[in-house]
């Protein structure tokens, strides 16, 4: 069997939709789903991209992919690479096409001068987390992700707090 990967191109768009599909299938989300193809087109595909996507190929057959981007980090004083979504289909699983992604994004993160290499993983999801760890890659469990989006989003950019949290509401002021 040969894998390889390839930058994924405008023509893949519907593709990538339909993994992204599966994918949230499998994290029981998919009724958050909400891009379109013309959506995956215009973020992955304009000028004004700041994603990435490679498509994993085995015999010729796409089988996965991945998102990725550049962050950065004040610490380090350098950019990182930052992996969205990695999917690597039902029948594809078990053959390296996983670590292949991570091996060649690694080499991405260490060609461009990242400091970093990072992705997030739901904590339910053992046989992603058991993957990671045989690969060297450790959890960060100092941190906690949070996140602004839909209508809550709109609202704080706009000024509104009636939704935060009680607590929140008291928080001082940061200076």
């Amino acid at each position: 069997m040969t894998t390889h990967l390839r930058p994924a191109t405008t023509s893949d768009a519907p593709l990538i939709l339909h993994f992204i599909t599966e994918l949230a299938v499998y994290e029981k989300a998919e009724h958050e789903v909400v891009a379109t193809v013309a959506d995956i087109e215009a973020s992955l595909f304009s000028d004004a991209s700041t994603a990435s996507a490679l498509i994993c190929e085995m015999n010729g057959e796409p089988i996965g992919f991945c998102v990725y981007f550049f962050s950065y980090s004040t610490w380090l004083g350098k950019k990182g690479l930052y992996l969205e979504d990695l999917y690597v289909s039902p029948k594809a699983r078990g053959s390296g096409a996983g670590k292949l992604m991570l091996r060649h994004l690694a080499a991405i993160a260490c060609e461009t001068g990242c400091g970093r290499f990072e992705w997030s993983v739901l904590d339910w999801n053992a046989p992603a987390i058991g993957f990671y760890e045989s690969i060297g890659a450790s959890a960060q469990s100092e941190w906690v992700r949070y996140r602004l989006a839909g209508e809550a989003l709109k609202a704080f950019a706009a000024g509104d707090t009636s939704n935060a949290s009680p607590v929140a509401k008291n928080v001082p002021p940061a200076t």
